[in-house]
């Protein structure tokens, strides 16, 4: 192991006793009392010294015997120390291409704030690079999430559409303005190679064909570009998806708000099915004005407001990735949606339904979630209590504090 304090954190003394790791309420944390001698030796803890150097460097520092791995065990279950060499072999991988992990420095480093054990973010982040994802929709919405899976190391993102790319589906970051006229799904593809990092391997035939037993994708995201698919989205054209237990994400734009979610994850939580039949409950006209705008063919171009379609495209790949690394995140049973000019996020859960056919309510099962999914539970670290907050009171929101 090479100890490293955590470099996404901020450091800094709030006393003489007192060192703060972190400056935001959800990442800030405290320890001590700390002496000076400790708060120097932590400047060592970056990665280019394995544990029996530093202890070395701990008795040229008149650290008593015992303290630097005291020192090195409490900040890794405080989950404030990363390791420089860990993350397992396809880290190793990762890091012998120094190019592709300079491009995901900042990923990385994003990463680590949510996890815990030492090597978790780039063991994390080079497990990306196995994930498959297909995005059905290459408009505003769809061609940017796909670019933004591909730069996070996605590793390999298909995409499908049909048509050919006109003038209103160009958005930066998706498909440029020279694309026009070219088939969308082309073009879509084109830019997620030009945002990959790194050039995924080519898969051969064999893998890519259903009859040599293809693996399928990790995640399918639904982001179509017709608004009627976006606000009622057909349960019949995810029932391929449903019957192969694959999770799935709708995304997109309605005339002036921005969907994302839900999460799908066939047979737990509510699925495209439960929304409509929840809405049927609720509103006896639904299922009439439902079949009436799918079958009305509009030819005028469709609202879809570019900073909210490229909002909506980075909230969804946010979420895409967290499901991805192992999260599950609050679109999981819910839909996000946010309408211009307030701009207001709010979310509406989608319930699993009992007339539903994905048998989601008979399970009963629901995706429970933390509020950051990391584990802090030792080295001493405790949330102030109710009692203790009043003397607490000096300290920022949202720290920990910990006896080193």
């Amino acid at each position: 192991m090479h100890p490293m304090v955590k470099p996404a954190l901020r450091r800094g003394w709030r006393d003489l006793n007192t060192v703060q790791f972190g400056m935001t309420p959800a990442h800030a944390m405290t320890l001590g009392p700390m002496d000076m001698a400790t708060g120097s030796f932590l400047d060592l803890l970056n990665g280019t010294r394995g544990l029996e150097l530093l202890r070395e460097e701990g008795r040229r520092m008149d650290l008593p015997d015992g303290h630097v791995d005291g020192l090195v065990r409490g900040l890794a279950e405080a989950g404030l120390l990363d390791d420089a060499r860990g993350g397992g072999p396809a880290a190793d991988a990762l890091r012998r291409k120094k190019e592709v992990l300079d491009r995901l420095r900042p990923d990385l480093a994003s990463l680590s704030l949510a996890t815990s054990a030492p090597g978790d973010a780039i063991g994390r982040l080079a497990a990306r690079r196995s994930q498959r994802v297909q995005v059905r929709g290459a408009g505003r919405v769809g061609a940017v999430l796909a670019a933004l899976l591909a730069g996070a190391s996605v590793g390999e993102v298909d995409v499908r559409d049909v048509g050919r790319v006109e003038p209103w589906d160009v958005a930066p970051g998706g498909l440029p303005a020279e694309s026009v006229g070219d088939r969308r799904d082309e073009a879509a593809r084109r830019a997620v190679r030009r945002a990959a990092p790194d050039r995924p391997p080519r898969r051969t035939a064999a893998q890519a064909s259903p009859e040599e037993g293809d693996p399928g994708f990790s995640l399918v995201i639904i982001a179509p570009r017709d608004d009627v698919a976006v606000h009622a989205p057909d349960p019949s054209a995810a029932e391929p998806l449903m019957s192969s237990g694959t999770p799935h994400l709708y995304a997109g734009v309605v005339e002036g708000t921005g969907v994302v979610g839900p999460l799908v994850l066939p047979g737990e939580t509510g699925c495209a099915g439960c929304l409509h039949e929840s809405r049927a409950d609720r509103d006896p006209a639904w299922s009439r004005l439902v079949a009436q705008w799918r079958s009305g063919r509009q030819r005028q171009v469709r609202p879809c407001d570019l900073t909210l379609a490229t909002t909506v495209a980075g909230l969804a790949a946010a979420h895409a990735l967290a499901f991805l690394d192992g999260r599950a995140p609050s679109s999981a049973g819910a839909r996000w949606e946010v309408s211009v000019p307030a701009l207001h996020w709010h979310a509406r859960p989608v319930w699993p339904h009992p007339a539903c056919p994905c048998a989601a309510a008979e399970r009963g099962k629901g995706v429970h979630l933390s509020e950051d999914g990391a584990s802090h539970e030792t080295m001493a670290v405790q949330r102030p209590s109710e009692q203790c907050r009043e003397a607490e009171a000096e300290r920022p929101a949202g720290t920990w504090r910990a006896h080193v």
